[in-house]
This record gives structure tokens, C-alpha cells and sequence, in this order.
């Protein structure tokens, strides 16, 4: 699609509990898969956000994934770090004051404890800019379906997240977007997206729990 970009709209670096990929790494990746944006969303931190955007402010966009009580938000263009635990009428908030675009991930994974559901994210929707739906982790198509349809149906925008926690994963999911500068053309970007990219296996699960384990024992060191 001549003059759209190519965006991964959701990937984690080690600032995450359960990723090993330090900001440094993830450029690298980036430049050679040759994507045009990438939004870094750590769960509940922004601070491997801002590594990577200081490292690389024509690359990266700053964004947060954020767990609520009843589930997770993804925003973009995030200003301030939102923290976890908040009801999500509080945290929506939160991100709407600083003119965050507000999205719900993977919102019917029923294998995720972080998933909002199905009840939510129709609590939700009409709250929200955008769903993500097509998230590589997410492992049966038709919850990406649901949220796909759900989007049409109230007049959000899309996209899709490889959800990448490892490098390998990176770029496995692309959203084509027309360019953008800001929250607000962001959004309308998202209007018109196009979502490519492929599923990822299994055992990606695995590398984000030995993630969790390698960081619990001590051994990995790489962000700070």
C-alpha cells in the first residue's frame, strides 16, 4: 500500500516482568524488518517506552499496556504512566486527560486472565478509538473475529499487535496505516487500517514465563 507505513502497534521490551528484549535489541529488529513505527507497550511502565524513544525518537512511539480490575487497556501516545490496579472508568480517565488513543487488547481471549471479556469490552467499546483485532498470541482465531466484527459494529478503529515479548515475535503482525503525527491523526489512522501478519506458535507462551523465572532468580540484569 504505496505511502501507508508499516506499524507494530504492540510489543514489549525487558521493562516488561515477562520479556527479555532490551530497547537496543528491539531498534536493531525494527530497522531490519524495515517497519516504519513501532509502539512499545510494557505492561504498566512506560520506562522501556522511553529508553527506546530516546534511542530512536523517528522509530518509536511511547505507549503503556495497562491492567485494570477488569481487564487490560492498550494507549497510545501515552504521556503519563498510568499505574495497574485502577477500576477501568479511573484509568480511561487518566488516559483520556493526557489524549491518549484508548484501545482495548486481545479483548476476547478467554485463555488471558487479562482479557476484558466479552461483558467489558462491550462496557467499553462505545469508550474506546480502537480494538485490536488480530493479536498473534491470541490463540483461536474466531475471539479475533468477535472483536473484529465488534469494531465495525460501533465504528472503532482497528489494528493488529504481534503482542511480541521476544524478538523472533517482532513484526509477526503488521497494521498498515495511513501516516501520522499525533494522538488525534493516530485515530484516524486507525480507521482505516489494514491488518496482515501471521500466528504465532505456542511456545512463545514458554519464553515469556522463563522471562518471568530468569528475572525472579537474578539472572538477567539487561534493564534497570
Amino acid at each position: 500500500m504505496e505511502g501507508w507505513w508499516r506499524v507494530e502497534f504492540h510489543c514489549h521490551t525487558c521493562y516488561s516482568p515477562d520479556s527479555l528484549v532490551t530497547p537496543e535489541a528491539l531498534i536493531l529488529r525494527a530497522r531490519a524488518l524495515g517497519l516504519d513505527r513501532v509502539v512499545v507497550t510494557d505492561h504498566n511502565t512506560l520506562r522501556g517506552a522511553l529508553a527506546a524513544q530516546a534511542l530512536a525518537p523517528d522509530l518509536i512511539v511511547v505507549g503503556e499496556e495497562v491492567l485494570t480490575t477488569e481487564g487490560e487497556f492498550i494507549a497510545f501516545f501515552v504521556q503519563e504512566e498510568v499505574p495497574p490496579g485502577l477500576p477501568p472508568a479511573e484509568a480511561l480517565a487518566r488516559l483520556r486527560d493526557q489524549g491518549a488513543v484508548v484501545a482495548i487488547s486481545h479483548p476476547f481471549d478467554a485463555l488471558r486472565g487479562s482479557a476484558m471479556g466479552r461483558e467489558n469490552t462491550l462496557r467499553w467499546a462505545t469508550a474506546v478509538d480502537a480494538l485490536e483485532i488480530f493479536n498473534a498470541r491470541t490463540r483461536r482465531a474466531v475471539w479475533d473475529i468477535a472483536a473484529e466484527q465488534l469494531a465495525r459494529e460501533h465504528g472503532l478503529g482497528r489494528f493488529g499487535g504481534s503482542d511480541a515479548h521476544t524478538l523472533w515475535e517482532l513484526g509477526r503482525v503488521i497494521t498498515w496505516v495511513p501516516p501520522f503525527e499525533d494522538a488525534d491523526s493516530l485515530r484516524k489512522a486507525l480507521r482505516h487500517a489494514r491488518v496482515e501478519g501471521r500466528r504465532s506458535p505456542a511456545w512463545v507462551h514458554g519464553a515469556s514465563t522463563v522471562a518471568k523465572l530468569m528475572k525472579r532468580l537474578g539472572l538477567h540484569r539487561g534493564c534497570r
